[in-house]
């Protein structure tokens, strides 16, 4: 088994600015490429304000400096097998990322400085799609239906051990229910709450980081596989945002983005019938109040500065995937490439 680490974690730094409640009201996108080689990239995280880190097709991954625009890259094998990742994730001092399809394998920063395999999980129909931690201890992955209900993993000790939620502690099952592994965005956490966007149309919920559960209802467009939540983000506890639709569809526009203020209780279709269709990946842009949002896919980048009621395409460029390192810069990675994008 090949397992080599380009990086080292060091403390996450995040954002504390006031909110001061008002759209920054962009209007233009400046692109600028920091990578480019034959890969997907559909996972990145922000390990602080001077590193990104990113995992894709082939087993690549790596880290970009984003002050020298330096780019470490390596590849993991293991075995004979070359894993896709398409989930990543950090702690203050460890770096994550999780492969899809079986064996599943989940690598975690080694005290050694190599990655190392902390859980692997075997058999048809495993897959897995997104993950991300409430804190330095406790952390949580999503993967479709495998054995009667949605594939649930959560640590507990930092990531060194792996236990998967039974059964009989979710919600009933609906038939191949899962989270498309689009963006690393089907999982959003804030304080000791979790929601996770799924194929189905439901929130799968937790206030209590995963020890019960409900699933909440949504209108999304959800009537065929390829239709359901893509993404789903969160402002702050109440208000949240979730986009998805159709991929083979990407122009249809009708129950493809929701919005919740009550925390995920009830939603409702938003600029229902409007532009943008299909997106796989929305963030809230930070230091506006929760008016402006951002929304990427591999049809172009829009743009909402009114809580997502009406959208302004600012480029055509595609993507799968964004990270706002502030409030007005952020990282966007997709098909064979990773670009700073500035807006103004």
């Amino acid at each position: 088994m090949k397992k080599y680490l380009l990086f080292s974690v060091i403390g996450f730094n995040v954002l504390s600015c006031q909110d001061p409640q008002e759209s920054h009201k962009y209007s233009t996108v400046k692109l600028e490429s920091v990578f480019q080689d034959s890969v997907s990239i559909r996972a990145i995280e922000f390990l602080d304000q001077q590193t990104l880190a990113f995992a894709g097709s082939n087993g690549m991954y790596g880290t970009v400096d984003v002050t020298s625009g330096k780019v470490r890259t390596n590849v993991m094998q293991y075995d004979t097998i070359i894993p896709q990742f398409r989930a990543v994730a950090h702690t203050t001092t460890d770096f994550f990322m999780l492969s899809i399809q079986s064996p599943a394998l989940l690598y975690k920063t080694g005290d050694n400085g190599k990655m190392e395999l902390v859980y692997k999980e075997e058999g048809e129909g495993v897959f897995y799609d997104a993950m991300k931690f409430w804190n330095d201890k406790e952390g949580i992955a999503v993967g479709d239906t495998f054995e009667g209900c949605l594939s649930i993993i959560i640590t507990r000790d930092g990531g060194y051990t792996w236990q998967k939620i039974s059964c009989n502690e979710l919600p009933n099952e609906i038939d191949k229910e899962g989270a498309f592994a689009a963006s690393n965005t089907n999982i959003e956490l804030i304080g000791n709450k979790v929601w996770i966007a799924t194929t189905s149309g439901r929130v799968f919920y937790s206030d209590d980081k995963g020890h019960s559960w409900i699933s909440l209802e949504t209108p999304i467009i959800k009537e065929k596989e390829t239709q359901g939540m893509y993404s789903i983000d969160f402002y702050n506890e109440n208000l949240g945002f979730a986009i998805g639709g159709d991929f083979t569809a990407p122009n249809a526009n009708e129950a493809n983005k929701i919005l919740t203020e009550d925390g995920g209780k009830t939603w409702q279709l938003i600029a229902n019938g409007m532009a943008p269709g299909y997106k796989s990946c929305a963030q809230y842009i930070p230091n506006a109040g929760g008016n402006d949002l951002l929304a990427v896919g591999f049809t172009g980048i829009d743009y909402s500065n009114d809580g997502g009621s009406s959208w302004k395409t600012l480029s055509e460029e595609g993507f799968y995937t964004i990270r706002f390192l502030n409030d007005s810069v952020a990282y966007a990675a997709g098909r064979n490439r990773i670009s700073k994008l500035t807006f103004k």
